[in-house]
């Protein structure tokens, strides 16, 4: 089997890397009964990569680091809003190597009886 090298193959635009319906707990929420306490966030976070070839970790994000990101974020202490976390993550991912695009999706399952969830979706760019 031949062994590919950098120079052998063209750099592949459009490359995502995703994380979908990470669950963590975490104080967020305006209402006085979600202060304190700790309550579910799903989370699916798409990264957009600069074109380029992948031939190893060092040439992606490693989707462990963006889960890892998401739950320092969630560990920080309570956060008002859900658009402030995702804002946060975002920026976060952004300065991450090669990331042009982030898309987050942040669901709070329990803040609307009879929804499945109610949340936002951003999506920022570098530009």
């Amino acid at each position: 089997m031949t062994k590919l090298s950098r120079t052998d193959l063209p750099a592949r635009p459009g490359v995502k890397v995703f994380i979908r319906g990470l669950m963590l707990q975490t104080e967020i929420g305006v209402h006085p009964h979600e202060r304190g306490r700790l309550q579910p966030l799903v989370l699916d976070v798409e990264l957009t990569l600069a074109p380029a070839l992948v031939l190893g970790i060092g040439d992606t994000v490693n989707y462990e680091i963006l889960a890892d990101t998401a739950r320092a974020l969630a560990a920080e202490g309570h956060v008002e809003l859900v658009e402030t976390y995702a804002e946060r993550l975002a920026a976060a991912c952004l300065a991450l190597p090669r990331v042009t695009a982030v898309r987050v999706r942040a669901e709070k399952p329990q803040a609307i009886p009879d929804a499945a969830a109610a949340g936002v979706e951003i999506t920022v760019t570098s530009d």
